[in-house]
């Protein structure tokens, strides 16, 4: 404190080296005092007073130490110092912020005048943009995603939500969008500015003007008014002609063809590429310029005087090309102010035409020569080419053939006069020959034609249309087959069941075959007589059992090499006493056969054999002239009569009284029957000469049923009598021949409803056996006898029993032949009053196409 230290004090007034240091001594001892002034001093010193206000405390507190006036301390004098400095503070920093606080108010008060004025300009702005007649996308530099402000008329048929409106293809032409977005993507992209007319799907134009700024990239779509819609629809429609124009002529120059346009007096105007090199032409520029023509001066002349009458001329013109002479086609079209052409060389085509011409030349030639009767047909079924041999297979009239006839008028033709077989089904059986000008593939038919001949039928689809129809005469081949696999298989039976002993050996020496009438007759173990046996083990084993043996005399006539090769006969005695005659002769493949007879039974043996091939000759005889007889003595006059009595039955022929019509539907119903017993009376004698071949494939189970039901449906509902099918357990398909499953099927059924009872329900059933498929018919008609079962499969038997007709026996014969041709069996489950079942049963694969029935 000041008062702690007085002696100090005072001596501090005099200055010098003391008052130094008593100064020092007071500022070491005054404490927080001095800091405190030291600190003001600082304070004050900052401000705009401090020097002045520091100057009068030295002033004052040198005054005072002169004066020596010991009430007034230099602390107080600090404090004093201090005070005014601060008070000189607050009052600069009092000034300082009302001059602040003025600038302020003068600044927000400029602030709000501007602010004022932007949201006018804004609000006037958006008055302007949300006008119903433009409308403006925003992209920001920031923000990907555009703004869309104002609007467009609904009649420019513009969208007002988002998305659609951004998607141009869907509410623009596309042309118009095309050229949008390209637009558009450029300004993004390269800030390149544009101005489009566009057109709106509903016919609008609108202008498009797009810009881009530092911050912002802007399309605004602007609604016109009529005129300069007006305008703007000539102006789209002038950008599209002229690019239609663009494009024209750009393909025109891009063709292989010679193309060109003329003005209306005549002078080419435009060439393009190929027209330049065709009349070889430095450029298309050069050949207008120099006027050089394409066409001589004879065809133009002519293109212009048929220009005369009418605008379009089209010709084949020739011309030298390259020093060559070519054909074009040449098309020119004129009007009042122009006219244009092209040319199309077909050069080749009329070399290749010419080629062709001379091919088919030369093929109906070559099939005019054949043996093998063929007749196109063109996509329309018209026969377009036959040769010789087909007129002369069918042998009809030329000028027929000559009449481009359809193939189904010649079907029905061949049909008329008989030529082709009757077929139980005439028009299923016609579409589906003639579906052959819908398939792919060949197809390949059998015929049997009415006068004994076979023909193989192939249809050949052309790949352009068209059938082919190749007729191949088979009947001389499948005799010849017939022939030699019934040698065959006479010979092997005949072998087999011979008396007589045969052996064959080949030219090594090793048996070929035998029968077992030799094994038996030299007393051989049938084990040990096997092919491929050299005939030296045989010799062991016979030179056993005869005391003179000839086998060696055997060997060697088998395994030598003579010059002459001569037959030998003789007799060997056995050690059992029987006697054999044997005979070695030399075939004529090097193979030796040798027979061994026994002598005592020789004469025997002979008729028997004799008389059974007489026997075997007359029964083929006979059977051969029985279908020989049927066939052209019945099936032909009958064919014609059904022929004519449908032709009576039409109304072009003529007006039937009701009486005719009525006589006119019995012939032809009573001749339908006859034919039918006619076809069973030769199914029956082919399947007993043994020639019967089945056409085996995968037949539908359920296609057949409804065949044979459909076939008896007229006779069913004569008498209110319900079918019933049940072939839930059958199989999809089976092995057969179908048309004769079929006519097994409708002859069962045939038969039912004749002894079913009147409404009463007939049930066919088909099902699955093991190894086979069954069929069974049920009627509950009254059943069958023994006695009448016994001779139910008889022929010519007909059994009235209750029954509706009277028929000619054959139904039940038919189906036991064709069932057991399959190689299955048929049997029969009935009683009196009980219904009859007839129960078929066919193999999964049947034994072979051709084979004996049982009588």
């Amino acid at each position: 404190m000041p008062g702690d230290n007085p002696p100090r004090a005072g001596k501090a007034v005099s200055g010098g080296h003391e008052d130094s240091i008593g100064t020092g001594a007071a500022a070491s001892g005054g404490g927080f005092p001095w800091r405190a002034g030291v600190r003001l001093g600082a304070l004050l010193s900052a401000s705009a007073l401090s020097g002045p206000l520091l100057g009068l405390a030295a002033h004052a507190d040198t005054g005072i130490a002169q004066r020596a006036a010991p009430a007034v301390s230099t602390v107080e004098v600090m404090q004093l110092a201090m005070f005014v400095g601060v008070m000189g503070a607050a009052l600069v920093s009092a000034i300082f912020l009302i001059r602040e606080r003025a600038r302020t108010s003068a600044q927000n008060t400029e602030l709000r005048a501007r602010i004022a004025d932007v949201n006018a300009a804004l609000q006037r702005s958006e008055a302007l943009l949300n006008l119903r007649d433009q409308r403006v996308v925003v992209w920001s530099s920031e923000n990907k995603k555009p703004e869309l402000i104002g609007s467009l008329p609904l009649e420019s048929g513009a969208p007002d939500e988002r998305s659609a409106f951004l998607a141009f293809g869907r509410w623009l032409m596309p042309r118009s969008a095309a050229a949008l977005e390209n637009a558009v993507a450029a300004l993004r992209d390269g800030s390149k500015a544009f101005d489009l007319v566009i057109e709106t799907q509903a016919g609008i134009p609108l202008e498009v003007h797009g810009r881009k700024s530092a911050a912002h990239v802007l399309v605004r779509f602007i609604s016109l008014s009529e005129t300069l819609r007006s305008q703007a629809r000539l102006q789209i429609e002038n950008q599209r002609l002229s690019a239609d124009y663009d494009t024209m002529l750009g393909l025109l120059d891009a063709l292989k063809m010679p193309a060109w346009l003329r003005s209306a007096d005549g002078r080419l105007s435009w060439v393009n590429r190929a027209y330049a090199e065709a009349v070889e032409a430095e450029s298309a520029g050069a050949a207008v310029r120099e006027a050089k023509e394409f066409l001589g001066g004879q065809a133009r002349e002519q293109i212009a005087e048929q220009h005369k009458s009418r605008p379009v001329f089209e010709q084949t013109l020739s011309t030298v090309i390259e020093g060559d002479r070519r054909m074009f086609s040449v098309t020119d079209f004129a009007n009042a102010d122009s006219s244009a052409g092209l040319a199309c060389d077909i050069s080749a085509i009329e070399t290749i035409r010419a080629e062709y011409e001379r091919t088919v030349r030369s093929h109906a030639d070559t099939l005019d020569q054949l043996n093998t009767a063929v007749a196109i047909f063109d996509t329309d079924e018209k026969l377009r080419f036959f040769n010789q041999a087909f007129q002369k297979l069918w042998g009809l009239d030329s000028g027929f053939l000559h009449s481009a006839p359809d193939n189904a008028l010649l079907l029905d033709r061949l049909r008329s006069e008989g030529k082709i077989a009757e077929q139980p089904e005439w028009r299923r059986w016609k579409e589906n020959l003639l579906g052959a000008y819908r398939a792919v593939e060949s197809q390949e038919h059998w015929w049997h034609l009415p006068d004994g001949k076979t023909i193989r039928v192939v249809a050949n689809p052309q790949p352009k249309g068209g059938v082919t129809w190749v007729f191949e005469n088979l009947t001389e081949k499948i005799d010849l087959e017939s022939r030699y696999q019934t040698a065959v298989r006479v010979q092997g039976e005949t072998l087999d069941n011979l008396a007589e002993g045969v052996a064959v050996f080949g030219p090594d020496g090793r048996l070929r075959l035998s029968n077992p009438a030799f094994v038996t007759l030299w007393g051989l173990q049938a084990e040990t007589i096997k092919p491929n046996v050299h005939v030296s083990a045989i010799r062991d084993l016979c030179d056993r059992r005869a005391p003179d043996s000839p086998w060696s005399g055997f060997v060697a006539a088998i395994t030598g090499f003579d010059d002459e090769r001569r037959d030998r006969r003789g007799q060997t005695e056995l050690v059992n006493g029987t006697v054999l005659s044997y005979a070695v002769i030399h075939l004529p493949n090097g193979q030796v056969m040798m027979t061994f007879v026994d002598v005592t039974d020789t004469v025997n043996v002979e008729r028997a054999l004799k008389d059974r091939n007489e026997a075997l000759e007359k029964s083929d005889q006979l059977k051969n002239e029985f279908v020989q007889h049927v066939s052209y003595e019945l099936r032909s006059p009958l064919t014609n009569i059904i022929g004519f009595t449908e032709l009576l039955s039409l109304p072009t022929t003529g007006p039937l009284t009701p009486k005719q019509r009525e006589y006119v539907e019995h012939v032809g119903s009573s001749s339908s029957v006859l034919l039918t017993i006619v076809n069973d009376i030769l199914d029956l004698a082919t399947v007993d000469a043994g020639i019967m071949q089945l056409d085996i494939s995968e037949m539908s189970i359920d296609r057949t049923i409804a065949a044979a039901a459909e076939l008896v449906a007229d006779r069913l509902e004569e008498h209110s009598i319900k079918l019933t099918i049940d072939a839930a357990s059958a199989p999809k398909s089976f092995h057969g021949d179908e048309i004769r499953v079929r006519q097994i099927l409708y002859n069962l059924l045939s038969n039912a409803a004749n002894y079913a009872p009147e409404a009463s329900t007939i049930t066919l059933t088909c099902r699955r056996l093991t190894g086979g498929v069954e069929f069974s018919v049920h009627d509950d008609g009254p059943g069958m006898p023994p006695d009448v079962l016994e001779s139910v499969f008889r022929r010519f038997e007909p059994r009235a029993n209750g029954g509706r007709r009277r028929g000619a026996g054959l139904g039940l014969s038919i189906v036991k032949s064709f069932v057991e041709l399959h190689g299955g069996t048929v049997r029969i489950e009935t009683g009196m009053d009980k219904g009859t079942t007839v129960i078929c049963t066919f193999p999964d694969t049947p034994s072979g196409g051709i084979r004996e029935a049982a009588e």
